[in-house]
């Protein structure tokens, strides 16, 4: 710095906060990216989750002391490498994906409640995206790096405005200059580059930046023709230098930082000259202040932290506290918290507001629209005060994603409103999340299956509020530690997609293990606990595992496909594995490729079907040991299979997006066909509501999830109602209880299990709590409903694959009464564990049918034929505590009750107690 001018900033001083005052519960990810990992707008902070495409959104401020909440947004279908909020609507975010997309968010103030839709979704990359950063001055321009080329966007219109020259290798870093004219990029060419955008595509000017082509950044020193660059040099040094775009031939100033390895992370206020350097997989941030008029490049400080940085990010201007001279705040992302780091300037007076400290700053308000700026409008930001007594009130709301009005419910009518987008019924809290969806469903189309008619007061108040499930408050719960089966050791995370992963009857639960040969462990559910840190006895299938299934009426069978395009028959031993099998009882082959998935017959015994990469389904007798019936007409790869209820019907939907109805045994090829998902990431399919409808987890063209529920007996009708779930790349597998109607949907890798309850007419879909668990799930699989605790009214049960342990979750609806039967949620259950009729019989066209049973206990009586308890007044009337007074008696009263409150006007004062001077003195 000037020898004869000491830097304002020389005694600033970085504090990270304490730890009552982290964010915690952050589960931060582990993105490879050329971005920050973590961003921050006046309100909300953005950072990269543990599941790839999901961005963690958290509240800047506490409300009133209290804990931040973690909400997730879904935002990609692939890792989200960059994001940005908009400089002047502090709600507006935009991401960038390695599934070649930019997509704008509007999110709320409280973090809670997000959109499962983007606003906006610009076109495809043509590769991954790597960097992307609003406009400075103008609204709804953005510029993206994907690969070699740079992007700048027109968001309203929704179209790029130009494609910047293509560089010799990957964009690291993009920045606009201050004044938005000028644009700069750093890439793995070892060059920087300045762009006029508006001008021409080719770059003006380029220099070779840093000797190594490990990540480099490039940023702006305001609206000045400074920039700074940090990077590697030939050593593998990290160092910062400062440029001068008027003679942009050599660095002015150069600085080494350190021999570390790890990717630096720039932090540059443009206002001040502070620069904060942060390192991924580091715990040390400099402090530097750039001064180009000297030039000048100088350390003010330094800040040993706890923990190591996954990224670092400022928090704006507008949101610092001035008046305790905050100048900077770091918020520095690690493995579970985000920790602040506040930097401030010691003053002696911190009542009143330090002019040299802040000065003034870019306003909340655009400039220029994004036509006018490309039309060569240079108008600058309207610069405000940081002074929190002159600086003006203003929120600016960018026109790119208005917020969603929040419309007045219309008054009851005699006639049934028509079905539209949203009309589904929030679930009411009970401290889980519903993730908010978008129904579409033709109620012209919806058939009328309802057989009870609701009182004119239900009706009434339906066509305002919607219908609501009595599922709506569902509480999924983890069982105690005690029932866990944990020490699970070398799973197989890597099962192909149309396989759950996990399988189980009410006896025993089968996993993959990742070892050669394709080994199945087969675990008691008997004998929970820790498992011995030495091997277990497994299945030896010779093959990797593809899929594999428990046979539902004999609990010591299980059916595996493997990768040789064979299906091999194992038997259990009736007290489990105490040895490694190394022979089937049983080989089917058939197929000539590798095989997709397994699904028993649910009435027959002995039937099993299969799907393969030949594309065709083959359905076996497993007594005979041979192939009955194949199944054709597939014109691309089978996601999933599944038989009718009745065992008459099987359905089929592939990557050709075509939904499939076949009658097995009256022709191979198929009865119907329709419309299926139209991604062909992954699909799934289950009958419901007795069979009269099919209900279809995939994906739409723009890889977000939704399901579809079609009429079985009109597919090419299209889907009677579709709802988008969020934005993930694991397929949602469906898990459907018949007796209640509830669906399950979850996928491999995902945090959050969906519920709802699916009814036979519009709206179909009645959104009930989600259960969300604090690391992702590897399998999902739903235990009998014999299984089921009555007595705590749980009616389904699940256990859950986690990375080294196995836990039991139970999934219970709230009722008072729990002393009785809750036979409303417990209708006669069937059988499913006995055959209604051999194979043979079913060849022969023989259809047949569970029995059922009552989950009742003896000892119960049912909630129906509980006692009517006579109805009590809730609130006792006031005249029983209170006599009928007069207002004289009611003043004395009140005279009486202040005059106790002053004391007695007969007892002494303190001071005649205290002792004086004698009378003789005062002369």
């Amino acid at each position: 710095m000037n020898r004869f001018k000491a830097s304002r900033f020389r005694h600033a001083v970085a504090k990270p906060a304490r730890k009552e005052a982290w964010i915690r519960d952050v589960r931060a990810g582990s993105t490879t990216s050329c971005g920050n990992h973590i961003k921050s707008s006046c309100h909300l902070i953005a950072f990269n989750a543990d599941s790839a495409g999901v961005l963690g959104i958290v509240p800047l401020e506490s409300q009133d002391g209290g804990k931040r909440a973690v909400s997730q947004l879904c935002c990609h279908s692939d890792v989200v490498t960059d994001f940005d909020f908009s400089p002047f609507d502090a709600l507006l975010l935009a991401t960038g994906s390695a599934d070649e997309t930019v997509k704008v968010w509007r999110l709320s103030e409280s973090g809670q409640d997000l959109p499962s839709c983007p606003g906006v979704t610009l076109g495809s990359a043509g590769c991954r995206v790597e960097t992307l950063q609003f406009h400075p001055t103008a609204d709804g321009v953005l510029v993206s790096g994907a690969g070699s080329t740079a992007k700048v966007w027109d968001v309203v219109q929704q179209k790029p405005l130009t494609a910047l020259e293509p560089h010799s290798d990957l964009i690291q870093s993009v920045s606009w200059k201050q004044d938005g004219a000028l644009l700069g990029t750093s890439s793995k060419d070892k060059k920087l580059r300045i762009f006029d955008p508006r001008t021409k595509p080719a770059a003006v000017q380029s220099i070779q930046g840093h000797e190594n082509n490990k990540d480099s950044r490039l940023l702006w020193m305001n609206a000045s023709d400074y920039v700074l660059s940090i990077g590697f040099s030939q050593m593998r040094e990290r160092e910062v230098k400062l440029w001068d775009t008027r003679r942009f031939s050599s660095s002015l100033v150069s600085f080494v930082l350190d021999t570390s390895s790890g990717a630096a992370i720039p932090l540059l206020d443009p206002d001040t000259g502070l620069l904060v350097v942060a390192g991924k997989g580091e715990n040390l941030l400099y402090c530097f202040e750039v001064c180009p008029s000297l030039p000048a490049l100088t350390q003010v400080t330094q800040c040993l932290t706890e923990g190591k940085a996954k990224g670092a990010a400022l928090v704006p201007k507008r949101a610092l506290d001035v008046m305790s001279c905050e100048v900077l705040r770091v918020l520095q992302l690690t493995d579970s918290f985000i920790v602040p780091i506040s930097y401030t300037v010691p003053r002696k007076s911190l009542q009143e507001f330090h002019e040299d400290l802040f000065p003034d700053s870019s306003g909340p308000v655009p400039a220029v629209s994004a036509q006018g700026w490309w039309a060569g409008d240079n108008k600058q930001v309207e610069k405000m005060s940081l002074n929190p007594a002159r600086r003006p009130q203003k929120n600016f709301t960018s026109c790119l994603c208005p917020p969603a009005r929040r419309e007045e419910p219309a008054p009851p009518t005699t006639q049934q409103p028509a079905i539209r987008s949203g009309d589904v019924d929030s679930s009411e809290g009970s401290g889980l999340s519903s993730p908010p969806s978008s129904l579409s469903s033709p109620s012209s189309s919806a058939p009328s299956l309802s057989t009870t008619s609701p009182s004119p007061s239900q009706k009434s108040l339906q066509s305002i509020l919607g219908p609501s499930s009595k599922f709506r408050h569902t509480l999924g719960t983890v069982l105690p530690r005690g029932t866990h089966i944990t020490n699970l050791k070398g799973l197989n995370l890597t099962t192909p997609g149309e396989s759950d992963g996990i399988c189980a009857n009410r006896l025993r639960v089968a996993v993959p293990l990742l070892s050669a040969g394709g080994q199945i462990a087969v675990l008691e559910l008997s004998k929970p606990g820790r498992l011995p840190d030495t091997s277990v006895p497994t299945i030896e299938n010779g093959t990797p595992v593809a899929d594999f299934c428990w046979d539902p009426f004999d609990l010591q069978r299980l059916a595996v496909a493997g990768d040789d395009a064979k299906i091999r028959l194992w038997r259990i031993p009736p007290g489990g594995l105490q040895e490694t099998l190394l022979e089937p009882e049983a080989v089917l082959r058939g197929h000539t490729e590798k095989i997709y998935s397994l699904k028993f017959h649910p009435l027959a015994a002995d039937i099993l079907a299969s799907s393969s990469y030949d594309m065709s389904v083959r359905i076996w007798d497993l007594q005979a040991g041979r192939e009955e019936l194949c199944l054709r007409g597939h014109r691309d790869q089978i996601f999933s299979l599944a038989w009718s209820p009745d065992g008459r019907k099987l359905a089929t939907v592939s990557k050709d997006g075509r939904v499939r109805v076949y009658v097995p045994r009256q022709s191979p090829e198929p009865e119907q066909e329709g419309p299926g998902p139209e991604g062909g990431r992954g699909a799934r399919l289950v009958w419901v509501c007795g069979g009269r409808y099919l209900l279809v987890s995939g994906f739409d063209s723009r890889s977000e999830r939704q399901l579809y529920l079609s009429d079985a007996a009109s597919l090419a009708a299209g889907p009677l109602a579709v709802v988008s779930i969020d934005t993930a790349p694991s397929t949602l597998i469906p898990f459907y209880d018949p007796d209640t109607s509830v669906v399950f949907l979850t996928g491999k890798g995902d945090t959050r299990v969906f519920v709802y309850e699916l009814v036979p007419e519009a709206p179909f879909f009645l959104e009930c709590n989600s259960f969300a668990s604090s690391d992702p799930h590897k399998g999902f699989v739903f235990l009998p409903k014999t299984e089921c605790d009555v007595r705590e009214v749980e009616f389904a049960r699940a256990l859950r694959l986690r990375q080294n342990s196995i836990e039991p979750i139970a999934f219970r609806v709230p009722r008072v009464k729990k002393d009785y039967f809750q036979d409303d949620i417990y209708p006669a259950t069937a059988v499913c564990w006995e055959p209604a009729l051999p194979a043979a019989a079913w060849r022969a066209g023989t259809n047949g049918q569970h029995r059922t049973i009552s989950l009742q206990p003896r000892d119960m009586t049912p909630v129906s034929a509980a006692p009517q308890e006579a109805p009590t007044r809730k609130y006792v009337p006031a005249s029983v505590y209170l006599e009928e007074k007069s207002d004289e008696q009611k003043k004395e009263e009140l005279l009486s009750a202040m005059v106790a409150k002053l004391g007695n006007r007969d007892d002494p004062l303190p001071q005649e107690s205290f002792e004086g001077v004698d009378e003789a003195e005062w002369d």
